[in-house]
């Protein structure tokens, strides 16, 4: 199956030190970009975010954003270095004993760097922790992709099959189309006076019938469309593959356009080409 390049997925993780939550969007992109936005205490997970990306995708700019918020009861846990602080006292006291003035501000001896400090958490057990929940959201993320890739294939479908009906409308029209012309220009050869090689009317006829056949557009087109399905049906990352199919397609319909010279047929070039601009809009999203 092919996966479309544009995809969301986020999910939410509680444990006893807080909450987080990993988000992952993507749109299409020529080539795989990666864009991080981790808390600073957890950057040291980029590394190793990145190459999971790059293993398990293959397009896209892909953007992943990490909350982390601690738990409020972690957030107070707060330790005073009782040592230190009672060393600063006494050299404050010194100081204001020896300047026999000013007054001792406890508030400023407690921001003094060292003082007090918050609850150390185990960085390297919540970043294992939060690799654990990015696997899941990543699945969450794949599992988006390959609905999103069902749906179009869905339309890329539809959309062969109207080709290959407007297919069969141009072979059924073609035998006509160039009877007609055939009875046209024996019609306007007959109005030229004088004796005509019956060898160099043939000639014409076929010259313009020659000009007017469009079996082999209609063969590529065919084999275009069965291409096209095979890349389908074998799924993964096959973007480019189609794309560059959806150029060949163009290619056959713009010569089915310039040979057409009956209503029926230029109608069935006409389509051929909306048919086939919704198709390549489709496919620039798929990876």
């Amino acid at each position: 199956m092919i996966h479309s390049m544009t995809a969301y997925a986020r999910i939410e993780h509680k444990a006893d030190w807080g909450t987080a939550s990993w988000e992952l969007r993507s749109v299409n992109q020529r080539y795989l970009e990666t864009y991080f936005r981790l808390p600073e205490q957890l950057r040291f997970l980029e590394p190793t975010l990145r190459e999971t990306l790059r293993k398990r995708l293959n397009r896209g700019k892909v953007e992943v954003n990490l909350r982390y918020d601690l738990a409020d009861s972690k957030q107070s846990e707060l330790t005073i270095n009782q040592e230190l602080a009672q060393q600063l006292l006494k050299a404050a006291q010194w100081v204001k004993d020896e300047a026999r003035e000013g007054h001792l501000n406890i508030v400023d001896v407690l921001r003094w760097p060292g003082v007090v400090s918050g609850a150390e958490q185990d960085m390297e057990a919540i970043g294992n922790e939060m690799l654990t929940v990015f696997g899941k959201a990543l699945d969450q993320f794949l599992e988006a992709r390959s609905r999103e890739g069902a749906a179009i294939t869905e339309m890329l479908t539809t959309r062969l099959d109207a080709v290959e009906a407007q297919i069969a409308i141009v072979r059924e029209h073609m035998p006509k189309v160039i009877e007609w012309q055939r009875e046209k220009l024996t019609s306007r050869l007959a109005e030229v006076q004088g004796e005509l090689d019956s060898a160099r009317i043939e000639q014409e006829m076929v010259l313009q019938a020659q000009k007017l056949d469009v079996a082999e557009e209609m063969d590529r087109l065919e084999a275009h469309v069965k291409e096209a399905r095979r890349i389908i049906k074998k799924g993964g990352a096959e973007g480019r593959r189609l794309d560059f199919m959806m150029q060949e397609f163009n290619r056959e319909s713009n010569t089915l356009a310039s040979k057409s010279i009956s209503t029926e047929i230029t109608a069935a070039a006409v389509e051929l080409k909306v048919l086939i601009e919704q198709m390549r809009e489709q496919i620039q999203n798929v990876e």
